[in-house]
């Protein structure tokens, strides 16, 4: 390992590895769709693992919550964190089975009665249509709108009762990948039960491939990234369930209709940033407008209300100064991420940005400034070590007056 750190110092091996790793870039961009498949492909044969790592990742920051308050008392430290582990894992569990008792019947019934409910709903809309008729259409402008609305909304109806059986059968094959998620779940405690073995290897892997001020670095920068993301998947979680609660208690004190499946899907897109929002604004006011067109008017107006709070209270209180990125700087990898990606893409934006943003801060910018610094001392040196310039004087050059005399 000693004579691999002493490879790592030499110049002409970080001249190789820098064209090698030039030579492979070019070849992946010249074949960008067929790498990305491949990693797709890759990547899910992988997806219960992975989901498993997540898990672990999720609840890791809640049974490190039990170690500190439940049972700092245990004094052995494995006890502690086994203990930790249990509580944390039963914890979530209760969490989950309390949920879907109340929201999946909830949601069911909502789904059933929309499909139900829909020529009704439809001929709803098209009477509200038909009274914002001016009572003098002379042009017909009006008239031919309002019998393109008609023909959309009765496509629209006949589209979805026509494939509400595809609708019945993706949830089902939804419901087949449970089995999925619980060997997730049961990865995800091992995961969690071995992590200071884990960590234990991690470091002791980069301190004999890294010397130590490197090592320092790397330990400094996974740590940084690790603060990041917890604050920001805690955070985004929290503040989707009390934005999703805050809908649900309006819509129930207003009596409006679909309370538990408008409040899911606002407070699932509000995990979505930038656009999740308008999102769940534009599904929940179309399905309350063809209940009740005033219910979605103050539906829509609410959800700008309480976005208008989250986004200057709400979310400055859970987030801090953390995560303090530019706005057009997160703009810029929302868009990317959503056509790489998608919606994954889309939810990892913020934190990629804040972890690229300090990568750019504290180890580009910095190693920047290190050059410089190396590159202007020599001629700092140089111009200390220079005999000093002769200042002009104010007598005439006798010199050059005998020149000219002669």
């Amino acid at each position: 390992m000693k004579k691999f750190k002493d490879l790592i110092g030499k110049q002409w091996f970080s001249n190789a590895v820098a064209g090698c790793i030039t030579v492979a870039f070019f070849i992946i961009l010249s074949n960008i769709n067929d790498v990305w498949r491949a990693i797709t492909q890759f990547v899910s044969y992988f997806s219960t693992a992975i989901a498993g790592c997540v898990l672990a990742y999720l609840m890791n920051p809640l049974a490190k919550l039990y170690q500190r308050t439940v049972f700092s008392k245990v004094k052995r430290s494995h006890a502690q964190w086994t203990l930790s582990i249990v509580l944390a894992v039963t914890s979530v569990l209760l969490f989950l089975v309390v949920l879907m008792s109340i929201l999946i019947p909830q949601l069911f019934d909502s789904i059933i009665t929309f499909i139900r409910n829909l020529d009704s709903y439809a001929d709803t809309l098209q009477e509200f249509i038909h009274k914002l008729a001016p009572k003098d259409d002379e042009s017909g402008n009006f008239q031919s709108f309002v019998i393109s609305s008609e023909n959309i909304i009765n496509t629209v109806v006949d589209y979805i009762v026509d494939n509400s059986s595809k609708i019945i059968n993706i949830s089902t094959d939804a419901g087949k990948g449970v089995m999925n998620w619980v060997i997730a779940f049961i990865l995800s405690v091992y995961l969690l039960s071995s992590k200071q073995k884990l960590k234990a290897g991690i470091r002791r892997f980069l301190s004999a491939a890294l010397s130590k001020n490197h090592y320092e670095h790397a330990t400094s920068f996974l740590v940084h990234c690790n603060s990041i993301l917890n604050r920001y998947v805690i955070f985004d979680l929290l503040d989707g369930l009390l934005v999703g609660t805050i809908n649900a208690v309006f819509m129930s004190l207003c009596g409006m209709q679909y309370v538990g499946l408008v409040s899911v899907v606002v407070g699932i897109t509000n995990l979505v940033p930038t656009f999740g929002p308008f999102v769940g604004a534009i599904i929940g006011g179309f399905i309350l407008l063809m209940v009740k067109p005033f219910y979605a008017l103050i539906f829509i107006i609410f959800t700008i209300c309480l976005q208008f709070v989250d986004g200057y209270i709400i979310k400055p209180k859970l987030f801090g100064n953390t995560l303090g990125v530019p706005g057009l700087w997160i703009l810029i990898v929302i868009l990317v991420g959503s056509r790489v990606y998608g919606v994954i893409g889309i939810l990892m934006a913020i934190p990629f940005a804040a972890i690229t943003d300090y990568i750019y801060r504290e180890v580009i910018l910095k190693a920047l400034e290190k050059r410089a610094e190396k590159s202007n001392a020599p001629n700092a040196a140089a111009d200390e070590g220079s005999p000093p310039e002769p200042e002009p004087s104010d007598k005439p050059d006798t010199t050059e007056t005998i020149i000219t005399e002669e």
